[in-house]
């Protein structure tokens, strides 16, 4: 598409909110999905937004076709499908090249949007914190920026998203390269401010301090099922692709007294957009900054093992591959009773898997356990003489150590306690306390 030239259907906004969804499959490529559960993924982001799937289909490929993707007979096929099903987009999930969208639209005459297009118009969407909308606008930009020069609607819409859709009523402005180089510049530079400032946030935490858990997982994994049932908070929690967008967290009290906080983040997903892994990177920081990380599976899917590893590659990109996360198997209450107690003792039988059900609470009280125990472990046993008259030493060794164990002896208190050795190192230098 030449610079300036509009898209051939940057006019249809009208859409009917009708959707063909096309699952391509690749005879040359690795394939290490089922194709069935990745067309039933790509249905789920289409509803995500609100689109009304009247058709989907997987489609076997010998090869790419440069022009459109899919073959010449596929094109032709799937018009006669769209207009007689009155069809006003067609989602193809996977990464089309800009020739190759403008060549769909206009064989089809209908808008056709690709598996990055549709993620960011979700992402777009949802996203509730100042910090959200920035990354995804960045990533959605730099996706725009490729695609130049298609209908872009971030600065003037109605609605939430990007306006890859389109949709009724939307005002329609063409960003040229250099306006889109502009604003690309300017949110950079908001970002490294939110990043600077997220980073005083993390030095205020460790000052308190409580330690961060951060659950991290496969879109729809159940992650904040699993944090409303830890935090008894109310955050959205529904069976939907992305319900979870902008980090989450709460102070959650363990089962040995200690406080920590509980980050609930955004799901990952297969063939993640590039643009969005590194937009959403000060985000993930808050993850790599964690004490202990939470990798929540959902065992009851098809393609389990290779969601899980989507999300080891993610985490692995920033800087968490050397640190195996505690693995906690979601949705037990929806396998069999064969599958389930397999299920249970191959859990048993290593100490980094806990098996549990968010929606039902069965194994929750185990996970929290197993918290405090990994949190323990990080610390060393202190022995300390306090003066029973030093109330705020008492009460900071309570709040942020595992007392073990105290006896009162005339004017002075004795207790074991359990302290990370940072927390010592503030403690004596705070209150100037010896150690026997």
């Amino acid at each position: 598409m030449s610079d300036g030239a509009p898209s051939t259907t940057d006019h249809l906004t009208d859409s009917t909110g009708r959707a063909l969804v096309l699952h391509p499959v690749v005879a040359a490529a690795s394939v290490r999905r089922d194709p069935q559960a990745c067309l039933a993924e790509a249905v789920g982001l289409a509803e995500a937004i609100d689109l009304d799937v009247v058709h989907a289909e997987t489609i076997r490929l010998t090869a790419i076709r440069p022009s459109t993707f899919i073959g010449k007979g596929s094109v032709e096929r799937f018009g006669e499908l769209i207009q007689a099903l009155e069809v006003g987009l067609v989602f193809v999930d996977t990464t089309l090249g800009p020739v190759q969208q403008r060549n769909l639209e206009r064989e089809w005459k209908t808008k056709v949007i690709d598996r990055t297009g549709l993620i960011l118009e979700i992402f777009g969407a949802r996203a509730r914190t100042h910090e959200g909308r920035l990354q995804v606008e960045l990533a959605a930009l730099s996706y725009q920026r490729s695609r130049l020069v298609r209908s872009w609607t971030h600065l003037e819409r109605q609605r939430g998203g990007f306006g890859f859709l389109g949709g009724p009523g939307e005002s329609q402005l063409e960003l040229d390269r250099r306006l889109i180089g502009q604003r690309i510049t300017k949110l950079r530079r908001e970002l490294v401010d939110v990043k600077r400032t997220r980073g005083l946030h993390r030095q205020a935490r460790r000052r308190v301090p409580y330690p961060v858990v951060a659950l991290v997982g496969y879109t729809n994994a159940g992650k904040s099922t699993l944090f409303n049932r830890l935090t008894k908070a109310t955050v959205l929690a529904e069976d939907m692709l992305f319900a979870t967008l902008d980090p989450t967290m709460r102070a959650l009290m363990l089962p040995s007294g200690r406080s920590i906080v509980l980050s609930d983040t955004v799901g990952f997903i297969s063939d993640l957009p590039t643009e969005l892994v590194a937009a959403f990177h000060a985000t993930l920081e808050e993850v790599a900054e964690a004490n202990i990380v939470i990798h929540v599976r959902d065992v009851a899917h098809p393609d389990s093992q290779a969601q899980k590893a989507d999300v080891e590659a993610v985490l692995e990109g920033i800087g968490l591959g050397g640190t195996p996360p505690l693995e906690v198997l979601n949705k037990l209450d929806l396998l069999d009773a064969e599958a389930r107690q397999t299920l249970l003792a191959r859990a048993g039988r290593d100490s980094d898997m806990l098996a549990l059900s968010a929606l039902t609470g069965e194994g929750c009280d185990a996970l929290l356990e197993t918290l405090d125990r990994r949190l323990a472990e990080g610390q060393h046993v202190v022995d300390l003489e306090i003066a029973l008259s030093d109330g705020a030493a008492l009460a900071w060794l309570y709040r942020h150590g595992r007392v073990i164990e105290r006896h009162d002896e005339g004017l002075a208190a004795h207790l074991l306690v359990a302290l990370d050795v940072a927390d010592e190192a503030r403690f004596r230098q705070r209150f100037q306390a010896g150690s026997r």
